[in-house]
């Protein structure tokens, strides 16, 4: 039987380099993208070079808490189990800009999706499976205020602080998750991918960009540690961790260790999304 994979933003980047070694490795990947044309033409791609594979596309904006929950719930129609699931998708934004939910978007994007979806897919993923959650590095520079979450626009938008923000809430997160999935024998753990070259590299760090080249990777390079925890059985003891892009295991921010501002979150991002009461 195959194991099955569900990422998302598997378009560009590391997340197309990821499922396309999902892929070649066997998993039955479903790649949950806004772009289904261009995801639909990498299927197509794959499916030449892996005759037996077994890849689907399934519509998702991020954007649009409704939407995640109707990819969810079409990912569920087709598989009864999920081994792994890969938050990978990610967004910046030069300026502020209102999510389909009324929040500021690249929060929304970068942590509430997610929060979502994998609430929806957990009670669907047995003993043995695992949660990976493509954070950054940036985390370390961020802040969350709970309250300005809540109200967005009452402040004058930063970019490089909206994108920090939202990456320290995938590390509080991550650490969260792998605390309640502990006794059901769930891995959780979240990475720094590297600095990768890419055409969507925000345009403040385009400024600073020939500063930083000489430590740049490729997207095939930034695909590396989510593959390690994805494939590489060497990776099966680590839970709760964060790891860089050398698939080395280094310490988060005092921040994002911060037990109580990772429950506090929790809770609001339960709230936010609408999953109080729902017993997800």
């Amino acid at each position: 039987m195959k194991p099955v994979t569900v990422i998302t933003g598997t378009t560009h980047g590391i997340g197309l380099e990821t499922a396309r070694a999902l892929v070649a490795a066997g998993h039955e990947v479903f790649t949950l993208v806004r772009d289904t044309h261009a995801a639909e033409r990498l299927r197509s791609q794959w499916m030449q070079s892996h005759p037996q594979a077994t890849v689907h596309v399934v519509p998702c904006d991020l954007n649009d808490l409704a939407s995640v929950r109707q990819a969810a719930q079409a990912v569920l129609q087709r598989c009864t189990r999920i081994d792994c699931l890969i938050n990978n998708a990610g967004m910046v934004a030069m300026g502020a800009q209102r999510s389909a939910n009324g929040f500021e978007r690249v929060f929304a994007v970068n942590h509430l999706a997610h929060f979502l979806l994998t609430q929806l897919l957990l009670p669907h993923m047995p003993r043995g499976a695992q949660v990976i959650h493509v954070a950054s590095c940036a985390h370390a520079q961020g802040t969350l205020d709970l309250g300005q979450v809540a109200h967005p626009f009452s402040k004058p938008y930063r970019p490089q602080a909206a994108y920090a923000q939202s990456k320290l809430a995938n590390v509080l997160h991550a650490f969260a998750l792998a605390r309640r999935t502990q006794a059901a024998g769930i891995r959780v753990n979240c990475l720094h991918p590297g600095v990768v070259k890419s055409n969507l590299l925000p345009g403040w760090l385009q400024w600073v960009k020939p500063l930083i080249r000489p430590g740049m990777i490729d997207s095939v390079q930034g695909a590396q540690t989510t593959l390690y925890l994805a494939l590489d059985d060497r990776s099966t003891a680590l839970h709760g961790q964060y790891l860089d892009e050398h698939q080395r295991v280094v310490e988060a921010s005092p921040l994002a260790r911060d037990v109580a501002l990772q429950e506090a979150l929790w809770v609001a991002s339960e709230r936010w999304v609408g999953l109080q009461g729902e017993g997800a």
